[in-house]
């Protein structure tokens, strides 16, 4: 049986625009997933990536070109300039990880997550914002279990730049082989159905 390790940030576009593949792939081949939303500030300072506002001119514009493009295709609602991007991911990443913890499904609380910030016009640091994407999803994890959380934010840093990860949303199968990016996700399923 295949198992997915999927580093992310909820504040990545391109993990939101994924929608619901990777759990779609997971069904369709009895594959596993461990959610392993991580601090990307460090993981990608650690792996030479930039902030979005630290990149070339040249760069940013394909982003802001290539976004919509992509949200369009998903047909996922999409603002370019959500009104709380960048804020501070931690709480939500510590959600995500108390709810798989406590079994529940964690994937769906990520996409209720990432659609607050990049559809939704909603800060996903806020307590209330996390909580009411919580319950949309139908999990229930309480606040104890997600402070207790956080530390684990950090551990995925660790454990992702020790794996070669270096962007998001990034899989990993069988802890050997990666594939980076949304885009890349029909390899994935490719990859899936050759060892299914």
């Amino acid at each position: 049986m295949a198992h997915i390790d999927y580093y992310f940030t909820p504040l990545s576009p391109f993990a939101y625009l994924a929608g619901d593949q990777l759990e779609r792939m997971a069904e369709k081949y009895g594959a596993t997933i461990t959610y392993k939303p991580a601090n990307y500030g460090r993981l990608m300072g650690e792996t030479g990536g930039l902030p979005v506002a630290k990149r070339h001119p040249s760069r940013q514009d394909y982003r802001a070109q290539d976004l919509p493009r992509i949200a369009k295709r998903a047909g996922l609602p999409f603002n370019l300039h959500p009104a709380h991007w960048p804020t501070d991911p931690v709480l939500a990443s510590a959600a995500i990880i108390a709810t798989q913890t406590a079994g529940g499904d964690a994937g769906a609380v990520t996409r209720a997550l990432a659609g607050a910030c990049w559809a939704e016009e909603k800060d996903i640091a806020d307590p209330a914002v996390v909580d009411a994407c919580i319950v949309a999803a139908g999990a229930s994890v309480d606040a104890h279990d997600i402070e207790a959380a956080k530390p684990a934010v950090e551990t995925n840093a660790d454990e992702g730049i020790a794996a070669g990860v270096f962007g998001a949303p990034f899989y990993i199968v069988n802890g050997t082989e990666k594939f980076w990016g949304q885009d890349r996700l029909i390899y994935l399923d490719d990859h899936l159905a050759e060892i299914a």
